[in-house]
């Protein structure tokens, strides 16, 4: 049966919150005020030291959807494909990506799991070289954002799809791997048969300790391309999606073929 390897993103792939990071970018676009920008830049400090509990991303969730009411959605993904080089670059775990690697080439399909937007996570899991995204989807009508959630991908419910995705598409469960640092992610690591926390926030360290699972420390953040061969950044979302993917899937991809043919 065919087997998946999935990771959290914020602070498991890279090391802060994906979507605040894009606050700067967003206020540049015009999207945001200077005063929003600064709250933003607060919540990633509390989402940073005090670590994420279900109140804290209950609030991010709200001020965030609040925020992008009447955004337009091409523009938001206009900035995202603009600057997710240099958003990005630096906030990548050098030790995720070699994880990713390693699952790529045992064979493993790498599913990004995140309750960050998917404007935000699909293109960076593409430049990743993932297979698959659960993303929370924001509600959209005439091209613009409502302010209200579609599909929120969040503690229990990632987990339900994930089952959902391993029923879609055979994974055998008890041979998948998961990675995490929040507590509010449990139920996605339990749902797994090699749950792994990293950088683990408090909570979920102790729930790791009674469970076994192992601890991984996550310290060195680094520039994706200096990892893998990544084409230059783009002016629109297509070209840096379509190149990203071929890139890092491609190279990945015939790694392991080799390795295969060799065995």
């Amino acid at each position: 049966m065919p087997t998946a390897a999935f990771f959290d993103l914020d602070k498991t792939i890279i090391a802060k919150s994906s979507t605040l990071a894009f606050s700067k970018p967003f206020q540049a676009g015009g999207l945001i005020s200077r005063r929003a920008v600064l709250r933003s830049a607060y919540a990633q400090f509390v989402y940073l030291v005090g670590g994420a509990d279900h109140d804290q991303m209950e609030k991010m969730r709200q001020f965030m959807s609040q925020l992008c009411a009447g955004w337009d959605v091409a523009t938001v993904r206009e900035i995202v494909a603009d600057t997710l080089h240099n958003i990005v670059d630096p906030l990548v775990y050098d030790e995720a990506v070699g994880l990713i690697e390693e699952h790529r080439l045992a064979g493993r399909h790498v599913v990004v799991v995140s309750a960050s937007g998917a404007e935000v996570v699909e293109p960076i899991a593409e430049m990743l070289g993932a297979d698959r995204v659960i993303a929370t989807r924001m509600e959209i009508e005439d091209g613009r954002y409502t302010g209200g959630i579609e599909y929120y991908a969040y503690a229990e419910e990632k987990a339900r799809a994930i089952e959902e995705l391993a029923a879609e598409l055979g994974y055998d469960l008890a041979s998948c791997y998961g990675y995490s640092d929040s507590v509010t992610d449990v139920p996605m690591l339990e749902a797994v048969g090699h749950a792994h926390a990293v950088n683990p926030d408090k909570e979920l360290r102790r729930v790791a300790a009674e469970k076994g699972w192992p601890v991984l420390v996550f310290t060195k953040p680094v520039a994706l391309r200096s990892r893998v061969p990544l084409p230059p950044a783009k002016p629109t979302l297509a070209a840096l999606a379509v190149g990203g993917v071929v890139a890092v899937g491609g190279v990945l991809w015939a790694n392991a073929r080799k390795r295969r043919l060799g065995a």
